[in-house]
């Protein structure tokens, strides 16, 4: 994927960056003494942080805490009025935005919901224009890089060049332990499409508890995204949204204490050298890999035509159970773990199908002339 953004470096963006940059404060604010108790404590921890509370929330289901409304950007501007703390929230709309510049709002970021749809993004960008405030974009509900780098070139296009992208996880039949889907994957292609584009980690959405945040804040650290957002909450029980996934301020703090913050530079000619070295084992492994998958999907398209010869169906599913059981057994007996072998034979196994079912409708075009 081609992603060509105008972006100023995190740097520059008038934000007291340190790796990581950390965004943190309620899902939702609910009083003018809670979110300001909220950020007091952060503030202490961290005087560099980015204060974030949501003023509209958009809600999956009707008849939920849909957000405070307008009042709340007043206690946002008492918070940074009190704390010195930069202010953060979420907009949907044109009017959103419109409201946080007049209350002094610093960043805003583009909701998963509303990233889904280009028209709402582009209202957005529409009456961005002419102004220079941060902007981050939050992936899409479902696993859909177009759209993420569309709603990202939206906003770009409007003359914002402080932007960066917030990965929150997907939606999937199958979230595994978490709320959302990490799909790391994902956040890994855009930043390779576009390597100056901040990346911001939201542990708390993909994780849905805290005891998963640690974890996927470290992996988020390992893969060298640029910061954090974690929704804290003075007393996280008593959220009117979102009260599984938030932590206190003192277990914030003991989550970002605990990051173990690495280099993404070799420090010396000798490292490099050796990275170098384990770096050709491994291009030289992953083109007999390719040699090898390119032999088997031979191997796979003449087992087509015989089965096009002889009237047979592509999916042999008895076998296809057999060959996965076995591969996973051997597998896991040389150290591999199943979720990979897995996932590595379903895509072995589709570009079989696929090229099976070409050889099939070779013989059917044939056929029909």
């Amino acid at each position: 994927m081609k992603l060509e953004l105008d972006i100023s470096p995190l740097k520059n963006w008038a934000v007291n960056y340190s790796k990581p940059l950390l965004i943190a404060g309620p899902c939702s604010a609910e009083s003018e003494v809670q979110i300001i108790s909220t950020a007091k404590q952060i503030a202490a921890f961290y005087p560099n942080s980015i204060f974030r509370a949501g003023i509209w929330k958009p809600r999956t289901r009707p008849n939920t805490f849909e957000g405070i409304g307008d009042i709340g950007l007043n206690w946002m501007k008492q918070v940074k009025k009190e704390t010195g703390l930069l202010t953060a929230t979420e907009v949907a709309n044109a009017e959103h935005v419109e409201k946080c510049l007049k209350h002094g709002i610093d960043i805003l970021w583009i909701g998963a919901r509303t990233t889904v749809n280009p028209f709402s993004v582009q209202e957005i960008a529409d009456v961005l224009k002419g102004v220079d405030i941060p902007v981050f974009v939050k992936n899409p509900i479902y696993p859909d890089l177009q759209l993420w780098a569309g709603a990202l070139e939206r906003i770009n296009n409007a003359g914002i060049k402080k932007i960066g992208a917030i990965h929150r996880g997907f939606h999937s039949y199958d979230n595994g332990p978490f709320r959302n889907s990490p799909r790391w994957e994902m956040a890994i292609e855009l930043k390779t499409a576009c390597p100056e584009l901040p990346v911001i980690n939201d542990p708390s959405h993909i994780g849905g508890t805290p005891e998963l945040i640690p974890y996927l804040a470290q992996k988020a650290m390992d893969l060298d995204m640029d910061g954090l957002m974690i929704e804290t909450h003075i007393n996280p029980k008593s959220a009117w949204s979102d009260a599984k996934q938030q932590v206190t301020p003192a277990e914030l703090k003991e989550i970002i204490d605990d990051l173990s913050i690495r280099s993404a530079s070799v420090a010396s000619i000798e490292l490099q050298s050796k990275l170098d070295e384990l770096r050709s084992v491994i291009h030289k492994l992953d083109n007999d890999l390719l040699e090898v998958l390119a032999k088997r999907m031979a191997v796979s398209k003449q087992i087509g035509e015989y089965k096009r010869d002889n009237n047979i169906t592509i999916l042999q599913a008895a076998h296809w159970k057999k060959l996965i059981d076995s591969s996973v057994l051997n597998g896991n007996q040389l150290g591999l773990p199943q979720e990979f072998l897995k996932g590595l034979y379903h895509l072995i196994h589709d570009e079989s199908i696929r090229r099976q079912t070409d050889v099939m409708n070779k013989k059917d075009n044939k056929t029909s002339l």
